[in-house]
């Protein structure tokens, strides 16, 4: 494809406003539940986009996205990005080295365990009230061990394939940090910000990104965002949980599905 043709998609202007559209949806369930690539991704394929095309252009909308979620959890006071920096370096190392490696590993095996673990966690979620509390007194990691482990070993995951991460960050927060569904939230939301753009500054260099669609629809995620993040703090819990069930139980179905 030519390079005006990356960045000016040849589709209807009726087109950009339907995924502008998509994209305002995608990004206000991203920031309560993750997953929102289980919408858009369908939609650029279905737009005429390549499967390359369509990741790579899905990666630059949902940076959006959690970018804004995530702005709106350090402005209310969710989230110190002080607190977090390790962390966050770790997830945007583990997040290139899988970018990076994608194209060398077989990440096919990987794909197919991930719809188990996503169930597991719809099922942890849903029985959250009573287990969370054994497990976090019985394996809490300190903010060095969770940055080294968990964002270094997610942010992986992210850059080499990606479904279920901000299930995975979220679970690991409540489970490893003993932190509130509110709190787990809004942290995951800034490493998988993290993951996204360091991904996506590899993605830069592909090719593959078709800009006006992306910028586009980068406008919807992050309006969209804004009203997910302010969800999740006005609902907390009664609505972050059964939308991340939901979430996981409908990313293994497409998985198992596509595989």
């Amino acid at each position: 494809m030519a390079f005006m043709d990356l960045v000016f998609f040849d589709i209807s202007i009726w087109v950009y406003l339907l995924l502008f559209v998509v994209a305002f949806f995608a990004g206000a369930i991203d920031a309560i539940a993750g997953g929102g690539g289980l919408i858009t991704v369908p939609v650029l394929l279905a737009a005429g986009l390549s499967p390359a095309e369509a990741l790579a252009t899905n990666k630059l909308q949902g940076c959006a996205g959690t970018v804004s979620a995530s702005y709106h959890f350090i402005k209310k006071g969710q989230v110190k990005l002080s607190d977090m920096w390790f962390a966050i370096a770790m997830t945007a190392i583990g997040a290139i080295s899988g970018t990076l490696l994608v194209s060398y590993l077989d990440s096919s095996l990987l794909l197919k365990t991930v719809p188990i673990i996503l169930i597991a966690v719809a099922i942890f979620f849903f029985f959250l009230p009573k287990v969370q509390p054994y497990i976090a007194s019985r394996f809490s990691l300190t903010n060095l061990q969770f940055s080294l482990i968990i964002g270094t070993g997610i942010g992986f995951y992210d850059g080499l394939i990606g479904p279920g991460t901000g299930a995975f960050f979220s679970t690991a927060y409540l489970c490893f940090m003993g932190l509130t569904v509110v709190s787990a939230t809004a942290h995951t939301k800034v490493l998988n910000a993290t993951s996204n753009l360091a991904s996506l500054a590899m993605f830069a260099f592909s090719g593959h990104i078709v800009w006006a669609l992306g910028i586009t629809m980068g406008f919807g995620q992050w309006f969209g965002a804004q009203i997910g993040s302010r969800l999740v703090i006005t609902k907390g819990a009664t609505l972050i949980r059964p939308m991340v069930i939901i979430m996981c139980l409908a990313i293994s179905v497409k998985l198992l599905l596509d595989n």
